[in-house]
């Protein structure tokens, strides 16, 4: 299978994994998101996956994806949000997801990844649901990690929007 893709130059790491590391549940990792307010939920999530995989790429939306698909603007702009996450020490890899993404499916077929990995807030939603069976016909899983209840980006848009933050 070729794992070449404009863009990447070669295979994100070789399979052989040195004798003296610890071999991890999987491979390669991918995490989608938006990431706008970066926050200990983001890291928590980032750390997680990383201790389960060798390499793990990031996905962030586009500064047009956040605004067509959440239908609200980012506080943050793209650059600074692909930055923030760039520089966390569990992320391999992070890359732009672009307007025209088609999600897991065209992620998949570009990374080809072993899991992908989401906060449990999706884990009931059917699309997501679908995502799930698709990666498991290919060979890959989905895995739900718990959602940081007491911070999420959600919150603090609220706080900011009244002004207690």
């Amino acid at each position: 299978m070729n794992r070449v893709y404009p863009g990447r130059q070669a295979l994100a790491i070789p399979y052989e994994i040195e004798k003296d590391k610890i071999k991890k549940r999987y491979h390669i990792g991918y995490i989608a998101g938006v990431f706008d307010l970066y926050h200990l939920g983001h890291l928590n999530m980032f750390r997680r996956a990383k201790e389960l995989c060798d390499y793990l790429i990031v996905g962030v939306v586009s500064d047009a994806g956040v605004r067509h698909f959440k239908n609200a603007e980012p506080y943050v702009p793209f650059e600074e949000r692909i930055d923030l996450v760039r520089a966390c020490r569990y992320v391999d890899e992070a890359v732009e997801i672009p307007f025209f993404f088609r999600g897991t499916v065209e992620a998949f077929e570009k990374y080809h990844f072993d899991v992908q990995f989401s906060g449990s807030d999706y884990t009931d939603n059917p699309g997501w649901s679908e995502m799930k069976k698709y990666l498991n016909a290919h060979g890959a899983e989905m895995v739900f990690f718990p959602y940081t209840k007491q911070t999420s980006s959600t919150k603090l848009k609220r706080l900011i929007d009244k002004g207690l933050l």
